[in-house]
């Protein structure tokens, strides 16, 4: 009955997160005092970009403007139905040619903005792997192998998306060029740690400030098996990115319309409506999972055991976003259940704790699950299955373990994407 009741606290804060960060809350206030006296195009890549479209044409018409059209990518599974703009489905987190063709699209239909004309881009998380056009001499089986490879390492986001932009024709504030001179207007849900705006969905829109530098080191850094090609034109002066004093930023305008922190503040909320004080660590959290799991055990326990940094009933919430270092390709989880799995490992006999960890946008790593609950007796049930924990978590197999248990937590595609949330319920 106990695990009942506080697993529905769990689920209502996650709910409450990922509702304050829902497009469809969020939209109308970013719809123009006036109807531009030009086109209005509308663009965007990202898990939540089909839903943004969706949100934002609803708006648009509530103001009573007409004349809109565009082109949106998201993610297989993601897509949201729009009158006026085009919604295209392509692979994530790795590119694929749906994603090749529908960038050249988008191209295509922005470069004859004039100065008169109003280009609206909606990005998100995600948008990194489905808005992709290759620079010259790069295919896109390079790009694809150069990915996996990013996404097995243990390499920050921040690190794959400086190598990703200088590859890129679009990626880097390299979209910018193609609608210029015409105003921009981007719109954005962070899911990245810090919301860094040259981070998210690489930032298309965006003044770069990395270098090719900056990519070649996370290539040699992180000893990336790739083409002698890549390194070829990585060390190649011919190929950066705009930067800040680019004339093509001049008419260009992004906002942040929701972050991760937005999504804790919400969470605690919740957490305080229940009586459990709320703590909030951080919203930009990065690292292994297995690493992030061993530090929110200590904090645990040092709360349990000296009332620091503050006294059950407690909730601690994070965000932000780890990375797996992949050890077996033949294991299933995400980041979220293997800093569960890390968790309840590390907190081992603790009987007073209780924790969630899901990805906003519904999906947890390359599985149909957002993330996954602990409980108290989440190990003794593990054991008397035959069940190993620290086996799955070696095998990076973490999904396995919480669904054999029971514990999953499914919600489907939520069509917003706030990054790794995070809440641990300690009672008295």
């Amino acid at each position: 009955m106990k695990n009942n009741h506080l697993k529905k606290i769990l689920t209502k804060m996650f709910d409450e997160a990922v509702s304050i960060s829902h497009p469809a809350n969020l939209m109308s206030k970013y719809i123009p005092d006036n109807q531009p006296s030009g086109k209005t195009i509308v663009i965007g890549a990202g898990k939540a970009s089909a839903e943004m479209a969706r949100a934002f044409e609803i708006a648009w018409k509530k103001k009573g403007y007409n004349d809109l059209n565009g082109i949106v990518i998201t993610r297989y599974g993601h897509k949201r139905k729009c009158q006026n703009i085009k919604i295209i489905e392509a692979s994530h987190p790795t590119p694929d040619k749906a994603g090749l063709n529908a960038t050249s699209d988008i191209i295509n239909l922005i470069k004859p903005l004039k100065q008169e004309d109003l280009l609206v881009v909606l990005i998100s998380g995600g948008g990194s792997s489905l808005l992709v056009s290759p620079i010259k001499n790069i295919s896109l089986d390079e790009k694809q192998d150069l990915t996996n490879e990013l996404l097995r390492c243990g390499a920050t986001i921040s690190e794959i998306n400086s190598v990703r932009k200088h590859l890129s024709n679009v990626k880097g504030g390299q979209l910018t060029s193609f609608a210029y001179p015409a105003k921009i207007i981007t719109l954005a849900i962070s899911d990245v740690p810090g919301d860094d705006f040259g981070v998210i969905a690489s930032g298309p829109t965006y003044p770069d400030s990395t270098s090719n530098k900056d990519a070649l080191d996370v290539l040699y850094k992180y000893n990336i098996n790739c083409s002698e090609n890549i390194y070829k034109i990585l060390k190649s002066d011919n190929n950066e990115t705009p930067k800040n004093n680019n004339k093509i930023f001049n008419n260009s305008k992004f906002n942040l319309i929701a972050r991760p922190q937005n999504a804790l503040l919400e969470a605690a909320k919740v957490a305080k409506d229940k009586n459990f004080n709320p703590l909030i660590l951080s919203d930009s959290i990065e690292g292994e999972s297995n690493d992030a799991g061993l530090v929110h055990s200590a904090i645990v326990k040092q709360v349990i055991k000296f009332g620091q940094p503050a006294k059950a009933p407690l909730c601690i919430l994070s965000g932000g976003e780890t990375t797996v270092t992949i050890k077996n390709n033949n294991g299933k989880g995400g980041r979220n259940t293997q800093f569960l799995l890390s968790l309840a490992i590390a907190l081992g006999s603790v009987k007073n704790v209780y924790a969630i960890a899901c990805d906003t946008d519904g999906i947890d790593g390359s599985e149909t699950n957002a993330g996954a609950i602990i409980y108290p007796d989440t190990l003794e049930r593990a054991y008397s299955k035959g069940m190993n924990p620290k086996e799955y978590l070696e095998n990076n197999d973490a999904y396995t373990f919480f669904y054999k248990l029971g514990d999953i937590v499914k919600t489907g595609p939520t069509h917003t994407n706030v990054n790794d949330f995070r809440a641990i319920l300690i009672t008295e």
